[in-house]
């Protein structure tokens, strides 16, 4: 909906006001007026039909409603004072539809007292109003999750966009919008995407009113296929007058869809659907309050990530000493990175928290040259074909007491993670639902990661603890990384993701608390080296040897 606005806002700029005039293969068009003025009566007639063109009118069978004595522009018609009106209908298709067949919505809107039928002597071309759309949307086809071991068992559904054969759905809702608009158009001046929709009554120069089938609150959740079993159809059909700046969003939105189908391809069009879904749930079923609060934080939490990550990669570039560093716990990092990553994309994640773990895992795939010293021996090959790659740790990580705390507190934890890992992995598969083996692989080392995961944290804990010190830590990067956990846990409530994911940032939470206790224990020590592998002292000494140079030079300069 944001992006609709900032689209409309910017069509509009552009746009500018409409000229008194445009020019258009010699002629000259004024500005037109709507067909129907407001106050103007009319019937409306609602057609099902499997042809994209209803041929026959005397099938009374396709006439699903119709509805006589509607006012144009009228805002208190309805039961309900508030213009909406609704119908209810059971649609049973046929064998051709339940074999992937198209079903077509046909919408007429005529003046009082004509027909939409062109055999009827009351038919007028130029009073008919049209408008066309197909009901039946092809979607993959949905994948049953499974206990892996007692594949018998009723679990629920999820879909699965990568693969599965493609099958007609059907949704039970769709809103008819009428547009109330009494502007001034300009045939031949009608800015795009607007253009698309505005149509001119050649005898009168007037444009048609302006007819909207709207679905944009159509969740993908709430499409089923159609097949023997879920006939027959149900379709509730609501007909409501919007304005025009309202149908303006609706159409920037369903442009926008259309233009990611046609540059990415329909799977990717199907996966900006999903990520859409999350974007209404959040309008739909958040409180405006809290929503208010979201948007705004969104802003602050893509500036801290870019900062987060800025800082991060100047922290590990400038580094000079390793003392008081977990290096064992960067490589767990790759390997936690990655497992994410693949998650994520297992689970059909919107698409910021793609984004941002992809860069994570780039970053901690970097730092592994800045831990240990990396050679290629081109002469030692695999296979006679790939090149050896050998590492060891750098002087300033063996020469230090760190590596024998690193070593230390690994062979602990490993102690601990091992057993709680083969039983989280038997209690995954006997006890959880996947959609394969693949997916159980990765939702359980996920799901171990962040059960457990906070505990491959300790060993920088326990790093801390000994050195007592935590002036080598990288405190700015992981202020950032830390208020960016707090707006997480307001998305966790907002934004769909995966139940694990929200769990991992309310984990991150009780792990930073730690870090800063041991900030306030830990006390500032002149004689502790920082994140760049110097103290202050060091710096003063520095600075002080510095400024008794610059003082010689200048006396020198005195006296010559």
């Amino acid at each position: 909906m944001i992006r609709a606005l900032i689209i409309y806002f910017i069509t509009s700029f552009f746009r500018g006001p409409q000229s008194s005039t445009t020019n258009v293969g010699g002629e000259t068009h004024k500005p037109s007026t709507n067909l129907f003025s407001n106050g103007t009566v009319m019937d409306m007639y609602v057609y099902i039909s499997e042809d994209d063109f209803i041929s026959d009118f005397n099938k009374n069978h396709s006439l699903v409603w119709f509805e006589e004595g509607l006012v144009y522009g009228d805002w208190y018609g309805g039961p309900n004072g508030d213009g909406v009106l609704s119908m209810n209908i059971e649609y049973d298709p046929s064998e051709n539809v339940i074999k992937n067949g198209t079903v077509y919505l046909h919408v007429y809107f005529v003046k009082s007292g004509y027909s939409p039928d062109p055999q009827k002597s009351r038919y007028s071309r130029k009073y008919t109003v049209y408008k066309q759309k197909v009901l039946t949307k092809y979607k993959r086809r949905v994948q049953k999750l499974q206990r892996l071991l007692m594949s018998s068992s009723e679990v629920p559904e999820t879909p699965q966009p990568s693969a599965g054969e493609i099958m007609s759905h059907w949704h039970p809702n769709l809103t008819i919008n009428i547009v109330n608009d009494q502007t001034h158009w300009v045939q031949g001046g009608v800015p795009p995407p607007l253009d698309e929709f505005v149509q001119f009554e050649p005898t009168t120069g007037k444009y048609y009113p302006l007819v909207y089938l709207n679905d944009y609150w159509n969740l993908q959740r709430d499409y089923h296929p159609i097949n023997d079993t879920t006939r027959p159809l149900n379709l509730m059909l609501t007909y409501q007058p919007i304005s025009l700046f309202r149908w303006q969003l609706y159409t920037a939105q369903s442009m926008r869809s259309r233009w990611t189908s046609s540059l990415l391809g329909d799977s990717a069009g199907e996966e900006t659907d999903e990520e859409q879904d999350s974007i209404k749930e959040a309008f739909i079923e958040t409180n405006p309050y809290l929503l208010g609060i979201t948007i705004a934080v969104s802003i602050l939490h893509t500036i801290f990530e870019l900062l987060a990550f800025k800082n991060d990669i100047q922290f590990w570039k400038n580094r000079r000493s390793l003392e008081g560093l977990s290096v064992r716990s960067v490589f767990f990092n790759v390997f936690q990175s990655l497992i994410v990553l693949l998650y994520v994309l297992d689970n059909e994640t919107n698409t910021l928290v793609r984004i941002s773990v992809f860069i994570g895992l780039i970053i901690d795939i970097w730092k592994i040259h800045k831990v240990v010293n990396i050679e290629i021996n081109r002469e030692e090959k695999f296979f006679g074909i790939f090149p050896r790659i050998r590492y060891s740790d750098k002087g300033s990580y063996v020469d230090s007491s760190t590596k024998v705390y690193d070593t230390m507190a690994f062979k602990y934890l490993s102690w601990l993670l091992f057993p709680l890992l083969i039983g989280y992995s038997v209690y995954s598969l006997l006890y959880m639902e996947h959609k394969g083996w693949y997916s159980w692989v990765l939702s359980m080392l996920y799901g171990f990661l962040l059960t457990f995961g906070f505990i491959m944290m300790t060993p920088q804990l326990f790093i801390n603890y000994k050195l007592k010190s935590v002036a080598h830590m990288p405190w700015r990067m992981m202020t950032y990384k830390a208020l960016n956990t707090f707006i997480d846990d307001i998305f966790a409530f907002v934004i769909k993701m995966p139940t694990m994911y929200r769990l991992g940032c309310f984990r991150d939470d009780i792990v930073f608390f730690i870090f800063l206790y041991q900030r306030w224990v830990y006390q500032v020590d002149p004689k502790r080296v920082n994140e760049f592998g110097t103290s202050a002292e060091m710096e003063q000494e520095l600075n002080s040897d510095v400024k008794s140079i610059q003082e010689k030079d200048s006396s020198e300069k005195k006296n010559d």
